[in-house]
């Protein structure tokens, strides 16, 4: 009887494991060569992606421009540009979720084929 209840403690432990780390990463993870690939059908929804920071501009129009990769696509589809309130260093690997916004132009010479706007940005530790 005791081992029962051992045995049956242990399983529901690892049962809360599993659902607590399936919902601590998004479920939906996009590469970033699939949502240069499908950003048309993408257009207004919200994604989930993970990558490296590889460049970081603060405070531009009152948000931060962040670049991520994670090794996916070609030379014209190979880095996510997301704007949010929130930053991260480069060489930080993250995860971010936005809205995707294709052909955004801000003026100016300032035009995006694609953008992850009002993103969360998350450094994974």
């Amino acid at each position: 009887m005791k081992i029962r209840s051992i045995v049956l403690a242990a399983l529901i432990g690892i049962s809360g494991m599993a659902s607590f780390g399936a919902s601590a990463a998004p479920a939906d993870l996009k590469t970033v060569a699939a949502i240069h690939k499908n950003k048309a059908t993408l257009a207004g929804q919200k994604i989930s992606a993970q990558g490296k920071v590889v460049k970081v501009n603060n405070g531009i129009m009152g948000r931060n421009f962040v670049h991520v990769q994670d090794g996916t696509g070609d030379a014209n589809s190979n880095n996510l540009i997301v704007t949010s309130k929130q930053t991260a260093n480069v060489g930080d690997q993250v995860t971010i979720s936005g809205l995707v916004t294709v052909n955004r132009d801000f003026g100016s010479g300032y035009n995006y084929p694609l953008l992850i706007e009002e993103a969360s940005i998350t450094a994974k530790k």
